[in-house]
């Protein structure tokens, strides 16, 4: 039976605050969090004692975390004590918020939200009882995109700015569109629509990491010639990597991340640490919701936490 987070009467025995607010440590990360999001969702509240924004966020949290009677749980993580899972997870600035589900982080945003803001993520992160889907056209576009239809997908995403001219997730699709034709310039400038205090946004995130990543990988390399030197030498770390940017720029992802894991489960330190931090680029791009994300991150964190 579904849960409502702000209404009604809960069936079973309703958990303290204690159960359902905890700080953690790396130690104690597996239990608190991973094992922990496989009877009920967890937000991991990335933070810091300097942190002015942190200070805002979480006592929202917090507070929608209690109106929520056990729907969710809440565990914070200093960064200044314990650096090392947010440093797996790719935070890069504070505060992050990470939304983990049957032991894998499914969704997140970073900056302070408003409350209204963080009950829609929560409502979202909860299921059939959240707020209403997404405007009509957007599924619509995110459809047309996925199949490779990109002009199909740019007009629908320019319709959808019509009716709505602040709709960061339309905004985010344009972008994307004209980063799979090559026009990097116009990327940018529609990225350029997006106000500073909702850059914040998974879609704006995603898209902006996507134009990076696609600056970043310049021409396509010859993805055969790199095949044969990945096969020749499997330990050649380099090539290996190359093959993986390129092998993203080609569309073909699941490859791509397959390559970047054997570097990380044979040797995660190389290049300091690069491989590891292609994926988290990887994840950023493609989105929070992508389900190869969804998948990668699974298999990050068993590879990072086993």
């Amino acid at each position: 039976m579904a849960i409502s987070m702000f209404g009604g009467a809960s069936a079973k025995k309703p958990e303290t605050a204690g159960d359902l607010i905890k700080d953690t440590t790396t130690q104690t990360f597996v239990a608190d969090v991973i094992e922990a999001s496989r009877k009920v969702p967890v937000l991991v509240d990335f933070w810091a004692a300097w942190c002015g924004p942190c200070k805002q966020l979480t006592p929202v949290l917090e507070k929608v975390v209690k109106a929520a009677k056990g729907a969710v749980r809440l565990v914070k993580m200093d960064i200044d004590k314990y650096p090392e899972v947010a440093g797996q997870l790719g935070v890069q600035s504070i505060p992050a918020v990470f939304a983990f589900k049957n032991g894998q982080p499914v969704d997140g945003f970073m900056g302070a939200l408003p409350e209204s803001q963080v009950k829609a993520f929560i409502q979202r992160l909860i299921g059939p009882d959240g707020v209403a889907g997404e405007m009509p056209g957007l599924e619509e576009a995110a459809a047309a995109f996925e199949a490779g239809d990109i002009g199909g997908a740019a007009a629908q995403f320019a319709a959808v700015l019509q009716a709505d001219p602040e709709s960061v997730d339309a905004i985010g699709g344009l972008a994307k569109c004209y980063i799979a034709t090559g026009d990097f310039g116009r990327a940018e400038q529609t990225l350029a629509l997006v106000p500073p205090a909702k850059q914040t946004a998974e879609a704006y995130v995603s898209a902006k990491a996507a134009l990076e990543l696609a600056k970043k990988a310049g021409p396509v390399a010859d993805i055969a010639a790199l095949e044969q030197a990945v096969a020749a030498n499997p330990a050649g770390w380099d090539a290996r990597f190359k093959l993986a940017i390129a092998l993203n720029a080609k569309g073909r992802r699941q490859a791509a991340m397959d390559e970047l894991f054997e570097i990380v489960r044979k040797d995660r330190a190389w290049n300091e640490d690069a491989a590891r931090k292609q994926l988290v680029e990887f994840f950023e791009a493609w989105g929070a919701k992508d389900p190869l994300t969804q998948a990668g991150r699974q298999r990050l964190s068993s590879l990072l936490f086993a």
